[in-house]
């Protein structure tokens, strides 16, 4: 039986390989001693038209990968520089992972990486095994799925596939389980991509990747003149980041890693590690152990992408100029201040007033958040709608906090704020006392039953509440079967 019989709708695409293999190492995957699926995103399986795949057809490519019809008849393992804790490194790229194949969505056109974590050593894996554990891909499930609900522009979880591997890590109580997971993101194009390309002095390539990125995901910028698409692009990936960047803060999320390879031309927030959100309002809470000097703490993840975006402006500096480029690496602290504004009275459920009163509520909000250290997550849950949740905030598990001075500031803001169409109050979800999350102590919760007993109930319920979370903030908008 051909595979897509039932899923013929699958639009699969080789962009990446005509940049040719200065930019990619061909790879053969790990060969796995068992594939047990443990996830399949089926609502991005509909977008991708992979919804009627069986469940062994679906392992057959994301355990096994074997090709995706009109893609790459081989995974391609990027090269790539990058910045680790602000310290260059040229001895890094795909050393986990690979570029398994291309697709178009079938929502909105874009072209879609599927990218790999734990799918096997490549030329980059620098002696590492190549391999993810277990409990790494069910975090990655949970942060992008629970980003997702909460508007944050993010890969997607796409597959998670237990492998039947006993792996070593000081991290982790060794031997663990291991896993390969799928993720699907808009491109895996880095500012360490531009990096590598600067480092090796090969101007040509940088041109070549900087057209490439136009093409394929800056299209709008094609028709300006030659000289002014390289600021262009500059511009228009300092805007996406800032964007991205707003969204963690509005979603009270870290990610602990923010290296120039971890940070993409399209701003989509990927690769998950030692990621947190936060339990309150504190800008100096950290994601990662080692993170020793707190570099990538909550309240420094915008200077942390503004230091990337300035090592993307140095490469391409041969390539344009200094007076060219500057203007549009600036364009970051402006959007991302106008974007946290957007993100947060969207987060309200309100509609917006303009930049001045806007920004006035934004800054009283986490005045508020600053001074008197609520639940993160409760205060947006207690006020959405804005006014119209008084009453619901009032009887809230913090409905004391509200009483506050800095809080009364907060409120009369609010007054001359309208309730957006899109606000939802009526849904269930703002009936629960308190909101959905995914601290800490709550991943533990999740991966405790699996480590212990197989028991995946509790992330299958948490997968359940976290979507519908989304629906209540009108996410979820799409279905394609």
């Amino acid at each position: 039986m051909n595979d897509f019989d039932a899923s013929a709708r699958f639009s699969g695409a080789k962009v990446h390989a005509r940049l040719g293999e200065a930019f990619f190492d061909p790879v053969q995957p790990a060969d796995f001693p068992q594939a047990v699926l443990r996830y399949r995103n089926q609502r991005w399986a509909g977008r991708m038209g992979l919804a009627g795949l069986t469940d062994a057809q679906w392992v057959k490519h994301f355990g096994r990968f074997a090709p995706l019809p009109g893609s790459f008849e081989t995974p391609l393992a990027l090269r790539y520089h990058g910045h680790q804790f602000q310290s260059y490194n040229s001895d890094i790229g795909d050393g986990r992972g690979f570029l398994f194949a291309q697709g178009y969505d079938l929502a909105d056109g874009r072209l879609r990486d599927f990218g790999t974590k734990g799918s096997g050593t490549t030329p980059w894996s620098r002696g590492g095994d190549g391999r993810l554990t277990l409990k790494g891909g069910v975090r990655e499930v949970l942060a992008t799925t629970m980003l997702e609900a909460l508007g944050v522009e993010t890969s997607k979880s796409f597959s998670l596939i237990e492998t039947g591997e006993a792996l070593y890590r000081g991290d982790e109580p060794s031997p663990t389980r291991s896993s390969v997971l799928v993720r699907l993101s808009h491109s895996h194009i880095r500012v360490g991509s531009f990096q590598r390309l600067d480092y090796l002095g090969d101007h040509a390539r940088m041109s070549e990747l900087v057209e490439h990125s136009i093409a394929h995901h800056y299209p709008e910028l094609s028709d300006l003149a030659a000289d002014a698409r390289v600021p262009a692009f500059m511009g228009a990936v300092a805007g996406a980041v800032a964007r991205v960047t707003a969204q963690w803060i509005g979603a009270g999320f870290v990610h602990g890693v923010l290296n120039t390879d971890n940070t993409n031309i399209t701003g989509e927030s990927f690769d998950y590690g030692p990621w947190r959100f936060l339990p309150a309002y504190d800008p100096r809470f950290t994601a990662a152990y080692f993170d020793e000097t707190g570099l990538y703490a909550f309240g420094r993840q915008p200077d942390a992408m503004a230091w990337n975006l300035t090592r993307l402006a140095e490469c391409l500096v041969p390539i344009s100029s200094v007076e060219k480029l500057e203007p549009e690496l600036n364009r970051f602290w402006p959007e991302f201040q106008s974007q946290l504004a957007k993100v947060s009275i969207g987060r309200l459920g309100l509609l917006p007033r303009g930049q001045t009163p806007d920004g006035e509520l934004v800054s009283a909000f986490f005045a508020f958040m600053a001074a008197e250290r609520p639940a993160y997550e409760q205060v947006f849950f207690d006020w959405r709608g804005g006014l119209a949740s008084e009453g619901r905030a009032l009887s809230g598990p913090q409905a004391a906090l509200y009483g506050s001075e800095t809080f009364l500031a907060v409120r009369d803001l609010l007054a001359g704020y309208d309730l957006a169409p899109d606000a939802n109050l009526s849904h269930p979800y703002f009936k629960r006392p308190r909101p959905r999350t995914m601290l800490i102590e709550e991943v533990e919760a999740v991966w405790a039953p699996i480590a212990q007993a197989d028991d995946w109930t509790a992330f299958a319920t948490a997968i359940e509440e976290i979507e519908d979370m989304g629906r209540a903030y009108g996410v979820e908008t799409f279905t394609i079967n």
